[in-house]
Parts: C-alpha cells; structure tokens; sequence
C-alpha cells in the first residue's frame, strides 16, 4: 500500500517558503536520509534563494572529508549526538549558511561498518545561531526505507519550523 506523504511535503513547502521570507539559508549534512530533506526544501519554487548546498555523506569517511572530526567519530561513535552536531556545524559553516542539519542513523539492518548501529535510531542536530540543538529518536520499522527517510524528515522539519517560529 502506498503511502501519502503530502502532509510532510506541505511541511516543508512552509518550511522553505519561511526560509524565503525571513531571508534565511539553509544546508544539510545527510546520511541516513541520504538527500531527502535537501530535495523536499527544493520541491518548493523559489528554493534556491536559500539552499546553499548539501552534502550526503553515506560514509565515515565522506563526513570526516567534508569536516565532521575523525576524533569525533572515534569517540562517540558514527550514530551519536555528537556527530550530528558536528555534522550541523560542519555543513553550515562550508556553505555559509545561517542553518546547518545533520542527520544520521541506522534504518532497516544493523550497519556491518559500525559496531553503535541500531536499526532505528536516528540522531539529528539543528546549528542556527550561536546554538546546536540535537535530538534522539528510535523510530519504528517502516515497510521501505523511502518511508522511513520520510519519517525521519518529518521529524526535522517539525523542530525548524517550532525554532523558526520561537
């Protein structure tokens, strides 16, 4: 059965058209959800006056490339607070941005690479400001792993947008 995802995509039309009108911009540190939250902000006409760019960094190593620190990872694990955190402010400060996401996490299977993978945790941080805000969520099993990426941006979007509206 198909689901309808039109209640998170209508969250983030609101989301970006926020971005626009408060002269915002935006970018992403993605992994578990591999650029679905940089596509759902581009969904929306006129995205581009506030994406400035994401990066999907799958592996250790593309996080550690794009400025995550080795000694965060080797500390506390890929799927931690602390490197979403990193992660965040690794991504806002490469593109400038006023706001840095990072996200990562285990979906469907345990991830063979990394011993702290739980299928279903997520980690996801939000740096805007002076701030980074990070959050923890197990979430439950989703019959694709699009569901469950959507899942996951819902999240995210619902903690900007209560932020954006603080």
């Amino acid at each position: 059965m198909n689901q309808d995802y039109s209640d998170i995509r209508s969250k983030y039309r609101k989301l970006t058209e926020t971005l626009i009108e408060k002269k915002l911009s935006i970018s992403t540190m993605e992994s578990i959800t591999s650029g679905q939250i940089a596509s759902l902000i581009t969904d929306t006409e006129g995205s581009s006056a506030v994406l400035k760019g994401a990066f999907i960094t799958y592996s250790n190593e593309a996080k550690i490339l794009q400025g995550v620190p080795a000694e965060t990872i080797e500390t506390y694990g890929v799927y931690s607070r602390e490197t979403a955190e990193a992660m965040a402010a690794a991504c806002r400060k490469a593109y400038g941005a006023d706001i840095g996401i990072g996200v990562t996490g285990s979906a469907g299977n345990p991830d063979p690479n990394n011993a702290d993978s739980v299928p279903g945790e997520v980690y996801y941080a939000i740096a805007m400001a002076d701030a980074v805000k990070s959050w923890h969520v197990l979430l439950e099993p989703e019959s694709s792993r699009y569901g469950f990426k959507m899942k996951v941006a819902d999240q995210i979007a619902d903690r900007i947008l209560a932020q954006l509206s603080d």
